[in-house]
């Protein structure tokens, strides 16, 4: 009994890894969370581990267009923010762990 359910166990084994070997791979990125350099992933500042020294938030928020990045600080959640200008009007502005401007 016990050679009977090694076989059928091998037999599961190696059904399955030659079903996911027929699988046709995936043409390009196809996760969605992640975009690219210049779209948000996101509408509002993610908190989280920011590792952007700042410098880098400055061009990364210059990078979207805003210009007279001033009073940069990161936040308790790792969120750069400051203020800045774009399209002629001042206000706040944000970059977060992933990149997001807001």
């Amino acid at each position: 009994m016990r050679h009977f359910l090694a076989a059928v166990a091998a037999c599961a084994l190696l059904s399955s890894a030659a079903i996911a070997q027929t699988m046709p791979a995936e043409n390009g990125p196809q996760n969605p969370a992640v975009k690219s350099m210049h779209e948000n992933n996101s509408a509002t500042p993610v908190q989280g581990a920011n590792s952007f020294t700042k410098a880098q938030a400055k061009s990364a928020i210059e990078a979207k267009g805003y210009t007279h990045v001033v009073k940069l600080k990161k936040d308790n959640q790792g969120v750069w923010r400051g203020t800045a200008t774009k399209d002629g009007s001042a206000g706040p502005v944000s970059v977060d762990y992933q990149g997001n401007v807001n």
